[in-house]
Formats: C-alpha cells, structure tokens, sequence
C-alpha cells in the first residue's frame, strides 16, 4: 500500500538525511528498519529500530508486523543497502524512503546508537 506521497517520492526510491528520518520517526510518521545484518544489528542500531536484513528481504521476506501498511524509513551502515531496500520495498507497494549516509550519519550527527540490551552501542 503507498501513502499519499508522504516522503515527496512516488512510494520508494527518496533519500533523506539521518535528522529528516530521526524526526519522522519521533513525529510517528514512520517506522525506522535497519536491513544491516545480525552482526552489525547487535553492534548497535538507533532506538526503536526494527530489524530486517537486506539479504533475507532480497530473499522474499516480509515486512516486520509492526512496519507492514506503515510509511518506512530503512536504513543502514552507509546507504547502499537501504537504497536497494527501499527500491524492492516500493516495488512491493510499500512507502518507503532510505537515509543518506546510513547510520554512519546519524551517529554523527550525535544520534543514539544502542545495543539490543539498551547500553551504547557503536556503528558497525
């Protein structure tokens, strides 16, 4: 399902920056997913992060419950895989933007990046 342009694009293929998305994400206009794999996930990934790897999301799997029939903003370590996700989320139907930068930009922008168990974590 696409959401009446809700990120400027035609449901995929839109980039923003770490602060567009953190604040999207706050306003609850969107889910944040991070398509990094496990490694990387458990590493550290922003609060409230829903996780699905790109590689098992190429593969055909689903959305997470809690980000199906939602605008995504999907990110990653630098950009590259959340392009692709994004591209293979729009084609499915779904809304979704990617963060330039990944999440390379959003801790430098002095975001909080945590680890599963909720102490810092770093971009991995």
């Amino acid at each position: 399902m696409i959401f009446g342009n809700l990120f400027g694009s035609s449901g995929g293929g839109g980039r923003i920056s770490a602060k567009q998305a953190r604040q999207r994400v706050e306003d609850g206009e969107a889910v944040l997913l991070d398509v990094r794999e496990a490694v990387e996930w458990k590493a550290g990934h922003a609060p409230g992060a829903l996780h699905l790897p790109l590689s098992r999301l190429a593969a055909g799997g689903q959305l997470p419950a809690a980000a199906r029939n939602k605008p995504v903003v999907v990110i990653c370590r630098s950009g590259n895989r959340s392009r692709q996700a994004a591209q293979i989320l729009a084609g499915r139907g779904a809304d979704a933007v990617d963060v330039t930068g990944g999440m390379s930009a959003w801790a430098r922008e002095g975001f909080p990046v945590v680890s599963p168990d909720g102490r810092p974590g770093s971009v991995a």
